[in-house]
């Protein structure tokens, strides 16, 4: 995000899942997400989910949630989404909510495109797992 920010803007904020493993378990020093969990950041997490169906609609739900308890209800501005492997720079699973999508920078811009090699929304995800479950 740029640096000069409105009132309005949310910091960009990722929503993990920790389901199945306990905070020690697959432990990456180098990992930013594992130093989260393990309270070596310093820094508020929002939310953790530890068992859940339905992991992605439950992961852009809490994403909703977190945007409206910091006043952000138009959800037209906002983009939910994955990184696509092999270009997952982190190994667990985690929703970026960007808000608002309008006002990101040059490289986020980039960076969380739609429509890219790199980069899948929230809802081409459901999409495309209900596909496959439909099949299997």
């Amino acid at each position: 995000m740029a640096a000069a920010q409105t009132a309005q803007t949310v910091p960009p904020v990722d929503v993990v899942s920790t389901a199945g493993r306990s905070s020690t378990e697959a432990y990456d020093k180098k990992c930013i997400f594992c130093r989260i969990v393990n309270n070596e950041m310093g820094t508020e997490l929002l939310h953790s989910v530890r068992l859940i169906y339905n992991t992605v609609n439950r992961m852009v739900e809490a994403g909703k949630e977190i945007l409206r308890k910091n006043n952000v209800s138009d959800f037209s501005d906002v983009r939910f989404g994955f990184h696509w492997p092999p270009f997952c720079s982190v190994t667990h699973l985690h929703l970026h909510v960007l808000a608002p999508a309008s006002q990101m920078g040059f490289l986020s811009r980039l960076m969380y495109r739609l429509n890219s090699y790199w980069f899948i929304t929230a809802d081409q995800l459901i999409e495309l797992l209900n596909c496959k479950g439909e099949t299997n």
